[in-house]
C-alpha cells in the first residue's frame, strides 16, 4: 500500500489513505503488537477527526481502550507515552507534507519508534488480506488532557532570552498549542494560528520558498534569530541575523555549549549518514564520541538510547534528547538554542559569527534526483571513486558515505519520496566542484 512508508503511514486523504484503511489500522494494531491500551494525539488538518474517529473505532471494536488526547504535537504524544508509562501510542499528522496529505506516527512502550521494519509491514499485510475482527466486549475511550504537564516540562528549560529579538515562523500547525506561553509575547510571530489548510505556507521548513516569510521578518526587524517549525512540531531550523538559513545538521554542533559546557556532561552524540564533517570536527574539543547512523527517527532515536547518547541530530532538523525518552522535540531543541544564541550575545557573539565558526567545508546542500536504476547509480558513484582511491572511509548504511582527506559525498535513495539524494562537502569550493561534476556526470546516465 502506497502509504506505509519507512518510518510511519503517510498519503493524500481520500487516494492513499480513506476511512476503511483508518478503521483497519486501528483494528489490527491489538492483534499486530499485543496492546490493549493505545494513546492517540492529533494535529489541525483537516482530516484529523475523521481519522480519529475511524481509527480509534476499530481499535474498541478490537477491544482495546483508547486514550484521546485531543489536539497535540507529536513530541508531546512521545512525552505522554513516556510519562505515564502507556504502551502504545499513534499521532494522526502528515508533518511537514501539504494540507491533503494525512497519516500516523507510532511508538511501542518506552516511547519505542515503530517503524515497517518492526511491525507496520505485519500491519500492511492484514489490512490488505484480511477482514476486521469485532470483539463482544469493547474498548472504553477516555480524554486525557496533559498539555500543562507538558508545558511544564518544556518550561523547565525555558531560557531566559530577554535580551534577544526573535522571530518566530509557527507554519500554522501544532508549535502554535505552546509558543506563545513558552516565549512570550515580545517575539514577532507570524503564521501562529493553527490552521489545516496552511494558508501561510506549507509546513516544510526545509523548502527555500517556506523560508521567505520568515528571512524577510528577521531582516526588516533586525532580528538576532528566527525560529521556523514544520507541522507537528518534531523539526525546528533557524535563520541567522543576516537572514541566511542555518543547516540543521550544523545545529547538533552548537547543542554541544548547552550540553557539555553549561551541564558539563561527557557522552555520546548521535548525528545522520549525511551530517557534514564540520559537527565531529567540533566535537573533538569537547572529547566526545560521535556515531554515524541511519536517516529518520526509527533510527535515529534507536541508536541513541542503544548507545545511551546523551542528544543526537539530523539534516533534516530533529533532535533526539536522552532527557526526552531519546526522542525528538522541535520545541525543547527551539529553547535550548535560544538559551545558547542569548549567552553568546551577552558576550558580544552574534548567531552568524558561531555558526560560520562551526561550519569549514564548502557543501552542496542536500540535490534530489529522479532516478529509477537508484541502486545501479549508486554502485556506479562509488565503484568510480573506489577504483581511483585508496584512502578513504566507507560506510555502507542508508546508501553510502564514503569520506576522504580532504572531502567526502553521501549517497542514498530516500525512504520517504521517489528521489536518489546526494549530499557533499570540500575544503574548497573549486574541489568540490570537480568532485560533483564527476558524479554529476555519471548519475546523468541514469536519469
Amino acid at each position: 500500500m502506497k502509504a506505509f512508508k519507512a518510518y510511519d503511514i503517510r498519503g493524500v486523504w481520500g487516494k492513499d489513505l480513506n476511512p476503511q484503511i483508518a478503521y483497519k489500522i486501528g483494528n489490527f494494531v491489538p492483534k499486530v503488537f499485543g496492546v490493549n491500551q493505545v494513546l492517540i494525539g492529533r494535529d489541525i488538518r483537516l482530516s484529523s477527526d475523521e481519522i480519529f474517529q475511524q481509527l480509534s473505532d476499530g481499535l474498541m471494536d478490537a477491544g482495546a481502550d483508547v486514550i484521546d488526547a485531543g489536539l497535540s504535537t507529536t513530541p508531546m504524544i512521545y512525552w505522554g507515552t513516556g510519562k505515564f508509562n502507556i504502551e502504545f501510542s499513534i499521532m494522526i499528522t502528515a508533518s511537514h507534507n501539504s494540507s491533503e496529505y494525512n497519516g500516523m506516527k507510532f511508538s511501542g512502550s518506552n516511547v519505542t519508534p515503530i517503524g515497517y521494519d518492526n511491525g507496520l509491514n505485519t500491519l500492511e499485510k492484514l489490512i490488505t488480506d484480511s477482514a476486521p475482527q469485532i470483539k463482544s466486549e469493547k474498548g472504553k475511550l477516555e480524554k486525557l488532557d496533559f498539555k500543562d504537564q507538558y508545558f511544564d516540562f518544556l518550561n523547565s528549560y525555558k531560557p531566559n532570552c530577554t535580551n534577544l529579538k526573535i522571530a518566530i515562523d509557527c507554519s500554522n500547525g501544532m508549535s502554535a498549542l505552546f509558543t506563545k506561553r513558552l516565549f512570550g509575547e515580545n517575539p514577532i510571530y507570524i503564521n501562529d494560528k493553527m490552521d489545516g489548510t496552511f494558508p501561510g505556507h506549507d509546513p516544510n521548513p526545509l523548502e527555500i520558498d517556506n523560508q521567505k516569510q520568515i528571512k524577510e521578518c528577521v531582516t526588516s526587524n533586525k532580528c538576532d534569530i528566527g525560529v521556523i517549525y514544520d507541522g507537528d512540531a518534531d523539526r525546528v531550523m533557524f535563520i541567522d541575523e543576516k537572514g541566511k538559513f542555518v543547516s540543521p545538521d550544523l545545529i547538533i554542533a552548537l547543542l554541544a555549549k548547552y550540553f557539555f559546557e553549561d551541564r558539563g556532561e561527557r557522552g555520546t552524540v548521535v548525528q545522520d549518514i549525511r551530517t557534514s564533517k564540520s559537527v565531529g570536527d567540533y566535537l573533538k574539543k569537547y572529547d566526545t564520541e560521535l556515531v554515524i547512523w541511519k536517516v529518520g527517527r526509527a533510527f535515529g532515536a534507536t541508536k541513541l538510547k542503544e548507545v545511551n547518547g546523551i542528544y543526537g541530530g539530523e539534516l533534516a532538523g530533529h533532535y533526539y534528547f536522552r532527557d526526552f525518552y531519546y526522542s525528538d522535540s522541535g520545541l525543547l531543541a527551539s529553547v535550548l538554542v535560544l538559551n545558547i544564541v542569548s549567552k553568546l550575545k551577552l558576550e558580544g557573539v552574534k548567531f552568524s559569527q558561531v555558526m560560520d565558526a562551526i561550519s569549514t567545508y564548502a557543501n552542496t546542500g542536500e540535490v534530489n534526483f529522479i532516478i529509477n536504476e537508484k541502486q545501479e547509480a549508486m554502485d556506479a558513484v562509488l565503484e568510480y571513486f573506489k577504483d581511483n582511491n585508496d584512502n578513504y572511509k566507507f560506510f555502507d548504511f542508508d546508501g553510502y558515505r564514503l569520506e576522504f582527506t580532504n572531502w567526502w559525498f553521501n549517497i542514498r535513495p530516500s525512504n520517504t519520496e521517489p528521489y536518489l539524494r546526494f549530499l557533499a562537502e570540500a575544503e574548497s569550493e573549486e574541489l568540490l566542484e570537480s568532485k560533483t561534476r564527476i558524479i554529476y556526470g555519471i548519475l546523468s546516465k541514469y536519469e
